[in-house]
């Protein structure tokens, strides 16, 4: 609702904003404010055809015909400068309103008729190689002549444009950065997302560095303003998110953060790992939901589903869950002979030496699925599981105090929330939704003298008003997922991965390419 009532006073400011631009062309002022009959009128005024306003039906294709109406409305009024464009297509309607209190400023008939015009005679005058014709021509219409510097400016900045708005709206390339989903997606794979399928997201910061997640080249800073800012807004979705696919979204608890050469740190745990003091000399900086870091997992869990882990096996309401094909643990493999392993016999078989580990007693740990384990004991090589160790306070719901005996690989059962459902809250359960309640909902929650109040008032149950979806990485023994913070909001879902474009070995170009990845589908894997 708050998105289309900034729509609609977007549109009435512009609609006001034109009504004197009308007038100056002899046009009734009032038909301005009309739906449709604007946007006809308009189309009249810089010499397009009246049946070119139903652009303005398509989504996402209708912002680039705006841009180039805008342009070419003030080009009609005499305003043929590089930054009147600008100014025109980034902060209209100021530059109506300035055009229109313009004396001056008079209606020149419609632009796109005299620069048909300038062309056709342009062009015969070059065919005819008559110079003199060409100086005519070029004095009679001298906005038409740009300088070879603004017309790269300009072609410059329609490409930024366009991949900036192809970027924002529909597809947008990722690099796996982590082995948290190895065996399936690889360090080093470069893929293409799909904003659409899930529903495209609207922009929420509005004021961002072009082509730039959050943050600047050569840390430079953030790369956007969080204000002002637009309320969420999703368009109707092709597909809904579904059990076992992978899915990008934006890291949940990323809106608080500090970052290190390594790695960003939410607060909570940077405070379980470095300390309280840790966090006193540090930056923390706050992000919006947009411009949260991005994650990709497997969605194993969706609204409603109950999840339980035991020992490395998720169940799901209750029934063992499909495994992904390369699901992998960790493994402690030992030589024998104590001789050093074959690097080549373990990389032809797809094992990572990028990827692995050494344990707290100095043995090696290497991420395997079920085919590499089998064909690592054919070498002669012993392989045993890492277990999951308990991990107070790391772990979801992240109680110090509580839930003291779950692991990565047993843990659970834990209730995913659903949209329009109640849950009774207590004092024993709170944990569990509190961040939901306050954070991704919205509510102010406190809890005084025993009792649970959600913006003041003291409640004994809760409805939630989104969807949530459980996610983990195919590398269970080393992927930071929903095990360590909890559910994933539907408004942080960004897309669906399409296919890999792109992949180096272990996330280098100078390890060499994978070039039996490169465009293999990203959703079958």
């Amino acid at each position: 609702m708050s998105v289309l009532i900034f729509l609609i006073v977007l549109y009435v400011l512009l609609g006001l904003s034109m009504m004197k631009l009308f007038e100056k062309a002899g046009i009734p002022g009032w038909k301005a404010l009309v739906p449709g009959l604007a946007a006809i009128e308009w189309c009249k005024l810089i010499g397009r055809k009246p049946r070119y306003a139903l652009w303005f039906l398509f989504p996402i294709v209708n912002i680039f015909i705006y841009a180039g109406m805008v342009i070419d409305l003030i080009r009609s009024f005499g305003k043929h400068g590089f930054f009147d464009a600008v100014l025109a297509v980034v902060f209209a309607p100021i530059p109506f309103f300035m055009v229109g209190r313009d004396e001056k400023a008079t209606y020149q008939g419609p632009i796109l008729e005299k620069e048909r015009e300038y062309h056709r005679l342009h062009h015969e005058a070059i065919e005819k190689k008559d110079t003199l014709a060409l100086k005519k021509i070029e004095a009679q219409f001298p906005y038409f002549k740009k300088s070879a510097t603004r017309e790269w400016a300009e072609a410059i900045i329609f490409a930024v444009f366009a991949a900036a708005f192809i970027r924002m709206f529909l597809i947008e390339a990722y690099v796996i950065p982590t082995s948290s989903m190895e065996g399936s997606l690889k360090v080093g794979d470069f893929l293409f997302v799909s904003k659409a399928h899930y529903g495209i997201r609207t922009p929420m910061t509005v004021i961002q560095f072009p082509l730039m997640h959050n943050r600047l080249p050569f840390d430079m800073g953030e790369s956007y303003l969080e204000n002002p800012k637009l309320p969420y807004y999703r368009f109707p979705a092709i597909e809904t998110v579904q059990r076992n696919a992978p899915v990008v979204f934006n890291w949940p608890v990323g809106d608080s953060v500090i970052l290190t050469p390594e790695r960003s740190w939410d607060l909570h745990q940077a405070r379980l790992r470095f300390g309280n003091e840790f966090l006193k000399r540090s930056e923390i900086i706050t992000r919006p939901i947009d411009k949260k870091d991005h994650y990709i997992k497997r969605c194993v869990g969706i609204s409603g589903d109950s999840i339980q882990i035991k020992a490395g096996q998720l169940f799901v309401n209750g029934q063992a869950a499909q495994n992904p094909a390369h699901m992998q643990f960790a493994y402690e493999l030992k030589s024998p002979t104590g001789n050093s392993f074959n690097a080549k016999k373990l990389e032809d078989i797809g094992v990572s030496m990028y990827d692995r580990q050494e344990g707290e007693r100095g043995e090696m740990f290497f991420q395997l699925d079920a085919n590499q384990l089998e064909k690592v004991r054919s070498f002669g090589l012993s392989a045993e599981r890492g277990k999951g160790r308990p991990r107070p306070g790391y772990l979801f719901p992240n109680d110090p105090k509580r839930f003291t005996d779950w692991s990565v690989d047993d843990f659970g059962p834990v209730w995913v929330p659903k949209k329009g459902a109640t849950t009774p809250l207590n004092l024993d359960n709170l944990a569990f939704y509190s961040r939901v309640i306050a954070v991704y909902e919205g509510n102010q929650l406190e809890v005084k003298g025993g009792k649970i109040y959600i913006n003041g008032q003291e409640v004994s149950s809760y409805t939630f008003k989104q969807n949530y979806y459980w996610m983990q990485g195919d590398n269970r023994n080393n992927s930071e997922d929903s095990r360590f913070w909890g559910y994933v909001p539907e408004d942080h879902i960004v897309g669906k991965p399409l296919f890999i474009w792109f992949s180096t070995k272990g996330g280098s170009i100078r390890n060499g390419i994978n070039w039996n990845r490169i465009f293999k589908s990203a959703t079958g894997l």
